[in-house]
């Protein structure tokens, strides 16, 4: 054995010393654990709401700002393609960045990019600078992977009946900003014209104010960082229980198919939920807009669509640990399909019928999201889950980016029926994804 590799298995076995000794009272305390699980979900929570005001500002003008600068309607889909791909790409830096260095880092460090973007959009509209606005669109998606991560932190000390729960509090209070932020649309342009800045800039500079408050609040007090913490009791569990490296490896190997087998399936699960989601709420507006209705009627089905989505979460969350993953997946691809179904077939003039279409729409992705979220946490372990949590998060992001894209062109060659009907039935995928996981290894 070389002198470097002595020299480094020294330094990993110095550092993980170096951890446990510092987390010491808590590995030995279930008690300090638990105060330390509630002071993360508080921390979380606070983070989330101001997280929730800073992704508004996108969905409400990014479009609108786009439309401003450009003089034209071609371009209006940009701010959502460019901040979705910026997303994809910030929830594998922070979902690394977060195993190599904790959740306090890495939540922080992607809750900051996203203010730090969108000040550069802000810039960009006084300047009219076109290439500054793309590439701060690029970096302002970093909060809205961020908050979606975010929900992952205050399951690393739950127990494993209460995971779930802990991911629905994190999502009910991000509604409280998501629902803020919209609503504050003209303050905020109020505000920034009387800086001399465009009137839609306004949200954007609420949209950076919430975003460094959050990155601020979790830099500051998410100590100590419960990821690590969690790292440390697992790492002493195994001591504990006589695992050496020989031993270790056995179980690893017999678990690891297992595992496997969550991971894919809580992905499948939340992928398959966003695809249908996003494509069915993207082309409502337009489907309603033929059948002659009003902006004020498309943002109360939207509206109450979004409220079904986030609003449930605490429930979802007690069902989901009560009767299990597999079953809340089964109910999620059943009252998609449901939504699917009523979609297509609801007279186009019917307000009644979109309203209830949608708002199971938003109740469906509900349980898709927090059952999938809960299968990924069971299946990894601390020393991977933060790794693995990032690289799933790609997936939801890109699909989410598909199924928009997508929906309009299912749309243009064949009709909104078909769209909704294809997305129901997609999601019926869900029951043979979750019974295949079901079959011994």
């Amino acid at each position: 054995m070389s002198k470097n590799h002595v020299k480094e298995k020294d330094q990993v076995r110095k550092k993980k010393w170096k951890k446990e000794a510092e987390f010491r009272s808590y590995i030995d305390s279930p008690d300090k654990q638990r105060r330390l699980y509630r002071k993360t979900m508080n921390i979380v929570i606070a983070s989330q709401m101001f997280g929730g005001a800073g992704l508004a500002a996108g969905i409400t003008v990014g479009a609108l700002l786009a439309q401003d600068m450009f003089g034209t309607d071609s371009y209006a889909g940009v701010p959502t393609a460019l901040f979705t791909l910026g997303s994809a790409a910030a929830a594998l830096i922070v979902g690394r960045l977060s195993q190599r260095s904790g959740r306090r880092v890495g939540l922080a460090a992607g809750f900051l990019a996203g203010g730090i973007g969108a000040i550069g959009v802000v810039l960009a509209a006084i300047w009219s600078s076109i290439p500054l606005l793309f590439v701060s669109l690029l970096i302002y998606g970093a909060g809205s992977a961020t908050n979606l991560q975010a929900r992952y932190a205050g399951t690393d000390l739950a127990l494993p009946t209460q995971r779930a729960k802990s991911i629905s509090m994190a999502m009910v209070f991000t509604t409280f900003g998501a629902v803020a932020g919209p609503n504050l649309v003209n303050v905020t342009g109020g505000a920034a014209t009387s800086l001399g800045a465009p009137a839609l800039s306004g949200p954007f500079m609420l949209a950076a104010a919430a975003y460094l408050l959050a990155g601020l609040v979790l830099l500051i007090f998410l100590k100590p960082d419960p990821l690590l913490v969690a790292q440390a009791i697992a790492s002493a569990e195994r001591e504990k229980a006589g695992l050496g490296s020989a031993a270790s490896s056995r179980v690893s190997d017999a678990e690891s198919d297992v595992n496997k087998r969550g991971v894919i399936v809580g992905a499948s699960v939340m992928v398959l939920t966003q695809i249908v989601m996003i494509a069915i709420m993207t082309m409502t507006p337009v489907h309603m807009k033929h059948h002659g209705h009003g902006l004020g009627a498309v943002g109360m089905v939207i509206g109450i669509h979004v409220a079904a989505m986030y609003l449930p979460s605490l429930l979802t969350g007690v069902l989901v640990d009560k009767y299990g993953r597999k079953r809340m997946s089964y109910a999620s691809g059943v009252t998609l399909l449901l939504a699917g179904l009523l979609a297509a077939f609801a007279p186009g003039d019917s307000m009644t019928l979109l309203i209830v279409a949608l708002a199971l729409l938003g109740l469906g992705w509900n349980f898709g999201l927090i059952s999938g979220t809960a299968a990924i946490v069971d299946a990894t372990t601390p020393e991977t889950r933060a790794k693995t949590q990032g690289t799933v998060d790609v997936l939801i992001a890109l699909a989410g980016a598909s199924g928009g894209a997508l929906s309009g062109m299912v749309v243009a060659h064949s009709s909104y029926s078909v769209l909704s009907l294809a997305g129901g039935f997609l999601a019926l995928l869900l029951i043979p994804v979750v019974l295949w996981s079901r079959k011994k290894v």
